[in-house]
C-alpha cells in the first residue's frame, strides 16, 4: 500500500514533474553544476554546440583544451558584471567570437527561423542543487536554469509538515549566505520562498536584511491566493508564469538590471504578480479589439504603478495584431503624467530592452517638438495634461494613426477641456468638402470632443474618482455600476506588507482657546462669518503655531527619535491649512529647534509668494535654495522636518517619512492621498507609522477611507436627464432666448469677430443685473456652471448628439465671466482688530489606536449643483460671539477666575521672586533658567496640593497640560522680563 507523499519533498517532485510534461523543461543533474562559475555545464555546452558549432569549433581550436574552462571564466565574469538578465539578452564575446546565450522569442508566427533558434533553448529544472564549494551538503530545494545559466532558485515548505513560507524566508535569510557566488547580487535573477498557500520573492540575498515582496494572486480583495479546486493554491507559479513562454517574456519585457548604470544603485526588479498580471491582460485585450477601449487601473498607492506604466509603454509601442504579427496596434503611446521620475524611468527601462535610441521623447517646448518627435520616429511621448493643450494646437495630420494614452493619476481633469482638445488633435478627420450646416458643424463639434475611436486610453490611479470611474470605467450591463479593469487594493497591498497601515497609530487632539474683547465698545457683527475669523485668527495666530509647534516637536523627539524609529533616519509632515499657517510653522519651528538644540532642521514648501503684512516669503527664501531642490534636499539627514501647503501631499514618494502632523481639515480622496505619502515601506527598518491630528475626528478619516480600501466602484452612470432639468431651470430665469443662443453659436462657430458676440452676450447679462434679485443671481450661476460642467463631461462619454445643448454650452462659458458675482458684504470687518487671545492649549484627545476599515460602499454620481440660494446673516454683538466662541473651544478651568489668578498672576509672581530662579535667569543659558523655572513649578504645585487637588492632578497626571503651562510661564517671565 502506497500513502500520499505529503512531505516537502512530495512538493518538489509535483513542481518538477509540472515543468518537466507540461512545460517542456529538461532535468537537470546536480552533478553537472560547476559551483565556482554557477553554470550548468552539461546544458550550457549542449546549448552552444546545438545552435553556434563553428562558433565552438573556432574556441576548441584556439583554447584546446582548457576551452569549456575558457568560456565558463569568460561568462561568469560576464554574468558578474552585467548580470544575468543582460547576458541572456545580449550575449558575450569571446575573443573574435560572439556567443549568444538565449534566442528571443520570434515577434511573428511567420518565421520559421526565429522558431527554430527559440525552441534551442534549453530550460531545464534542479532539484536539490548542492550549491556551496566550502560547505559542500548544503542544497537548495530547486533551482531553474536557462541554457546552463541560472534564473531562479526555490526554497519549498509544506504547511502539512507544520512549516511554511515564513519558514522558507528565514532559510534565505538566515542560511544562505549571501557571499556564495551564486546568491550574488544579478547572479541569479530571482529566488522563491512558496508553500501550499504562499509565494514570495527577493532578488537580492543580504543575510537577515533580505527583503522579500510577496508574489500571490490576492483573495476576496486582500492577501493570499484563492482556493483551487484543481490543485494547490500555488501551482500558478509553475503552471502560469515558469512556462517556457512566460519566463521568456519575463527577461525580455520586464527584468531590469541597473547594473551598468554607474551613478545609481544597483538593483535587479522582478514583477510583482499584480504587475505582471495586469500588463498581460492589457496586451492581450489591446491585441484582441485595437484601438478604441477605455481601461481603468485601481492599484494602490505605493505599489509600483511607474514601474507598470514604463512596462506597459514599451510593450504597447511594440505590439502587433494576432493575426500576421506584423501590423502594430498603435503607431505611438502617449503618457500624460505630471511626475519628471516617471519620464527617467521609462527612458532606463526602454534602454534595457532595445536597442534602438531615441524612442522616448519628452515634451517641453510644445507642438512644434512633438512633431518633430513623431517624424523622427519617437514611439513613445511624455507630456503633462497641462501642456497637452498648447502641444495639440499645431497638430493637424494625425487623424489616420492610431494610439495608446497612458494617464498616470488620471482624474477628473481629464474629462473637462484639456481632454476634449487632446481629442480633436488625435482624432480622425471628417471629410467636409461638402457644405456644411450650422447644425452639421455644431455636430462635428461634438463629435470631435468624445473619446477618440483610434486611441485607447490607460488611466491609472490609487483613488479614482467618481468622473474618473464613469469615464475610464467598465459598465456592468447587468447592475449599470462602474467598476475598474484591474485592481490591486489597499487592503491587498496592507495585508502582504507591501505598504504599510498609516491608520494603525492615530492620535487626535482637541485644540483649547479663550478670546476677550480689547475695546470697551460692543459693537456688531455678522455671527457666522465673525466666527469663521476668529477661528482662522486663533489658529494661525503665533502662540496657538507655538503651542502646537512644541507638540510634534517634544512628540517627534520622544516618540521617534528616542526610539530609534527607521533605524534612527525617521522624518516628518507637517500638513497645514494655509500659506500663512506654513509661513508661521517654519518660524515656531526654526526658533524652537534652536531652543531645544535638536540637531535637525524644518523645510517649508508652498507655491508662488505671500505676504504677511510687509514682507513678502517664498520658499527659496525661507529654505535657502531653490524650490525644485526641495525632495533632494530633505533627503539629508539634517532635515527631518517638511512643512506643507498643499504641495507634496500628493505623488510625493519618501520612504523614510514615518510620521504626519495634520493641522487642516481633510476630506474624502484628499485625505488618503495625504496620508498615503506615509505607506512607502523601507525594510526591515520601518515597521510603522504615526499620525497626530489637531483638526480631524478618527470617524472622518476612517469615512474617507473606506470607499478606497477594497475596490472602488461608481453605482450608476449620470442620468443624461439632469441637463434637460438643468436646462429647464435655466430657461425658466428667461436670461437669454433660444434665438440668441442659437445667433451666438453661429456666429461662434464661423469665426466671427469678437465685437458681433459681445452685444449678445452684454444683453443678457443686462438681464442678469437688472431683472434677477440677488438669490436668482446666485441661483442661475450655480445652475450655469453646473450645466457647462456636466456637460462638457457627458458629451465626452454618453452617446448622444444635441446640437442645442452645445450652443447653450458655449453662450453660458462665454456669458458667466460677465455675470458680477452678488457682492457677500463683509459683516464682520473690523472683529479681530477688537479682540486677543486670553488662553490657548492643545489636549490629546484619542489615545493612540487603529483605525479598523472594513471597507465597501460605493461613490454616489456627482450632484447636478452643490449650492443655491444667498446666505442670511445674523448679526449679534461681539460680547455674544465671544461668548459662544468659547463656549465652544475653551475649557471649564479656564473659566474660574480664582484658578486664573493663581495660575496666571500668584504663581508666576512667587516663581520670579525666587533667587535660585533669578540667578538662572540672569546667566546665559536659557535652558537652564527654564529647567530651574520648571522645578520651581514643580514645588509650587506640592504646596497648593490640598487646596487645589483637581488643578494638582492635571497638572502631574497630563504631560501636555504640564508642559504647556510650564512653557508659557516661563515664556511670559523670561521674555517679557529680558526684553525689559
Amino acid at each position: 500500500m502506497s500513502f500520499s507523499d505529503t512531505s516537502e519533498t512530495g512538493l518538489e517532485a509535483i513542481i518538477e514533474q509540472s515543468l518537466l510534461e507540461e512545460a517542456g523543461y529538461l532535468k537537470g543533474s546536480p552533478t553537472e553544476y560547476e559551483r565556482t562559475y554557477c553554470l550548468d555545464t552539461e546544458q550550457l555546452f549542449a546549448f552552444l554546440q546545438a545552435t553556434q558549432p563553428l562558433a565552438m569549433d573556432r574556441l576548441r581550436a584556439r583554447h584546446g583544451a582548457k576551452c569549456e574552462t575558457k568560456v565558463q571564466e569568460r561568462l561568469a565574469a560576464q554574468i558578474r558584471d552585467r548580470g544575468v538578465v543582460d547576458v541572456l539578452r545580449k550575449g558575450i564575446k569571446e575573443g573574435a567570437e560572439e556567443l549568444k546565450l538565449y534566442y528571443q522569442q520570434p515577434a511573428s508566427r511567420f518565421n520559421p527561423q526565429a522558431e527554430n533558434d527559440y525552441a534551442a533553448n534549453r530550460f531545464s529544472v534542479t532539484r536539490q542543487l548542492r550549491y556551496s564549494s566550502d560547505q559542500r551538503r548544503l542544497a537548495l530545494d530547486m533551482a531553474i536554469f536557462i541554457n546552463g545559466l541560472p534564473v531562479a532558485t526555490f526554497e519549498l515548505k509544506n504547511q502539512l509538515t507544520k512549516q511554511n513560507v515564513k519558514d522558507a524566508i528565514r532559510q534565505y535569510q538566515n542560511d544562505r549566505d549571501p557571499r556564495e557566488p551564486l546568491f550574488a547580487l544579478g547572479r541569479c535573477l530571482i529566488h522563491f520562498a512558496v508553500d501550499d498557500n504562499l509565494v514570495y520573492m527577493t532578488t537580492h540575498l543580504r543575510g537577515p536584511e533580505t527583503e522579500f515582496l510577496p508574489f500571490n494572486q490576492g483573495h476576496d480583495e486582500g492577501a493570499g491566493n484563492p482556493l483551487n479546486e484543481d490543485g494547490i493554491k500555488t501551482d500558478y507559479l509553475w503552471k502560469r508564469i515558469l512556462t517556457r513562454t512566460s519566463l521568456s517574456q519575463i527577461i525580455e519585457k520586464f527584468a531590469q538590471d541597473t547594473g551598468r548604470q554607474r551613478k545609481v544603485e544597483r538593483k535587479v526588479i522582478f514583477p510583482r504578480h499584480h504587475q505582471l498580471d495586469l500588463v498581460r491582460c492589457l496586451l492581450a485585450d489591446a491585441q484582441q479589439h485595437g484601438a478604441g477601449r477605455r481601461y481603468l487601473v485601481q492599484h494602490s498607492a505605493g505599489s509600483g504603478k511607474s514601474n507598470s506604466i514604463a512596462w506597459l509603454a514599451h510593450q504597447l509601442v511594440e505590439l502587433t495584431d494576432a493575426e500576421t504579427g506584423m501590423n502594430r496596434i498603435f503607431d505611438s503611446i502617449i503618457v500624460v503624467t505630471d511626475r519628471r521620475v516617471l519620464d527617467k524611468q521609462i527612458r532606463d527601462n526602454i534602454k534595457q530592452f532595445a536597442n534602438v535610441a531615441g524612442v522616448v521623447e519628452a515634451i517641453t517646448e510644445g507642438s512644434q517638438q512633438l512633431l518633430k518627435a513623431l517624424r523622427d520616429g519617437k514611439k513613445i511621448i511624455i507630456t503633462t495634461i497641462q501642456k497637452f493643450p498648447f502641444i495639440i494646437n499645431g497638430i493637424k495630420d494625425m487623424g489616420d494613426k492610431r494610439f495608446g494614452i497612458i494617464i498616470d493619476e488620471a482624474h477628473s481633469s481629464q474629462s473637462g477641456q484639456a481632454a476634449a482638445k487632446m481629442n480633436v488633435a488625435l482624432g480622425k478627420g471628417e471629410d467636409t468638402e461638402d457644405e456644411e450646416s450650422l447644425e452639421d458643424k455644431i455636430n462635428r463639434i461634438i463629435a470631435e470632443q468624445k473619446l477618440l475611436t483610434n486611441a485607447s486610453y490607460f488611466a491609472f490611479t490609487a483613488t479614482p474618482k467618481k468622473k474618473t470611474l464613469e469615464t475610464f470605467g467598465r459598465r456592468n450591463p447587468e447592475n449599470g455600476k462602474f467598476y475598474p479593469y484591474h485592481e490591486y487594493t489597499m487592503k491587498q497591498a496592507i495585508e502582504e506588507e507591501f505598504i504599510l497601515d498609516v491608520l494603525q497609530n492615530y492620535t487626535t487632539y482637541n485644540c483649547y482657546y479663550k478670546l476677550y474683547k480689547t475695546i470697551e465698545d460692543d459693537p456688531r457683527f455678522d455671527t457666522r462669518q465673525a466666527q469663521k475669523k476668529l477661528h482662522r485668527y486663533v489658529e494661525q495666530h503665533p502662540e496657538a503655531i507655538a503651542q502646537k509647534t512644541r507638540v510634534m516637536i517634544t512628540h517627534f523627539q520622544d516618540e521617534v527619535v528616542a526610539r530609534r524609529k527607521i533605524d534612527g533616519k525617521a522624518k516628518a509632515m507637517v500638513v497645514t491649512s494655509s500659506i500663512v499657517s506654513a509661513i508661521r510653522y517654519k518660524q515656531a519651528f526654526d526658533e524652537y529647534l534652536r531652543e531645544v538644540k535638536a540637531p535637525y532642521k524644518a523645510l517649508v514648501a508652498f507655491t508662488g509668494e505671500k505676504k504677511i503684512g510687509d514682507l513678502p516669503y517664498s520658499e527659496e527664501s525661507m529654505n535657502g535654495f531653490p524650490s525644485a531642490s526641495i525632495p533632494d534636499e530633505f533627503d539629508k539627514d539634517e532635515y527631518r522636518f517638511l512643512i506643507v501647503a498643499e504641495k507634496f501631499q500628493t505623488g510625493f514618494d519618501q520612504p523614510l517619512l514615518h510620521t504626519m502632523y495634520v493641522d487642516k481639515r481633510l476630506d474624502d480622496v484628499k485625505a488618503v492621498q495625504t496620508l498615503s505619502r506615509l505607506n512607502r515601506c523601507y525594510k526591515p527598518w520601518k515597521q510603522d507609522t504615526f499620525v497626530l491630528d489637531f483638526v480631524n475626528t478618527a470617524d472622518q478619516i476612517r469615512e474617507a477611507f473606506e470607499l478606497y480600501y477594497k475596490t472602488t466602484i461608481l453605482s450608476e452612470e449620470t442620468d443624461l436627464n439632469r441637463l434637460n432639468d438643468l436646462q429647464d431651470a435655466l430657461d425658466a430665469f428667461q436670461v437669454y432666448t433660444r434665438e440668441q443662443v442659437e445667433n451666438l453659436m453661429e456666429r461662434f462657430i464661423n469665426g466671427a469677430a469678437r465685437d458681433t458676440l459681445d452685444p449678445i452676450l452684454d444683453a443678457c447679462a443686462e438681464v442678469y443685473k437688472n431683472d434677477l434679485d440677488t438669490d436668482q443671481q446666485i441661483d442661475f450661476k450655480a445652475r450655469a456652471k453646473s450645466f457647462v460642467r456636466m456637460y462638457q463631461f457627458l458629451v465626452i462619454i454618453q452617446d448622444f448628439s444635441n446640437p442645442y445643448w452645445e450652443s447653450l454650452k458655449t453662450l453660458l462659458k462665454l456669458l458667466l465671466p460677465k455675470l458680477p458675482a452678488p457682492q457677500d458684504e463683509d459683516l464682520a470687518k473690523g472683529v479681530l482688530e477688537s479682540v486677543d487671545i486670553d488662553s490657548y492649549r492643545v489636549e490629546q484627545q484619542d489615545t493612540v489606536r487603529r483605525i479598523q476599515l472594513i471597507g465597501g460602499g460605493e461613490l454616489e454620481p456627482t450632484p447636478t449643483i452643490t449650492r443655491v440660494g444667498q446666505y442670511e446673516s445674523e448679526i449679534d454683538i461681539l460680547s455674544n460671539i465671544l461668548n459662544e466662541f468659547n463656549q465652544r473651544y475653551s475649557t471649564n478651568w479656564t473659566d474660574d477666575d480664582r484658578i486664573r489668578r493663581l495660575l496666571f498672576e500668584e504663581i508666576p509672581h512667587e516663581i520670579s521672586q525666587d533667587q535660585e530662579y533669578q540667578n538662572a535667569k540672569n546667566g546665559s543659558d536659557r535652558q537652564n533658567a527654564r529647567i530651574t523655572h520648571e522645578k520651581k513649578m514643580v514645588n509650587k504645585f506640592q504646596e497648593i496640593m490640598e487646596d487645589h487637588i483637581e488643578l494638582y492632578r492635571k497638572f502631574t497626571d497630563d504631560p501636555d497640560f504640564h508642559t504647556w503651562l510650564c512653557d508659557t510661564l516661563f515664556k511670559m517671565d523670561y521674555d517679557s522680563k529680558r526684553a525689559s
